[in-house]
């Protein structure tokens, strides 16, 4: 049984450790407990999922350049500012 309900049950240190284990920043030896958690909790997997979906919406947006054209128009105008 989890230990949590709902996510208002979970403090914040916990939804900070579903963070770290996603950046792969926690120790082995917490992830299991991390995993575990996530299967018996929705609120906290329903938040970690959210964070997922976040999370690769924003490195496809990273991946995209910005056309030249507009490149070069935000380049005139940064010269134009310096300049007056």
């Amino acid at each position: 049984m989890s230990d949590c309900q709902s996510l208002g049950d979970c403090d914040d240190s916990r939804i900070e450790r579903i963070y770290e284990y996603l950046d792969g920043a926690v120790p082995k030896a917490d992830i299991v407990e991390i995993k575990k958690h996530l299967d018996e909790c929705p609120d906290c997997r329903e938040q970690h999922d959210l964070e997922c979906v976040i999370r690769t919406v924003v490195k496809r947006s990273c991946k995209e350049a910005a056309p030249e054209n507009l490149k070069n128009s935000i380049l005139d105008r940064i010269h134009s500012t310096r300049s007056a």
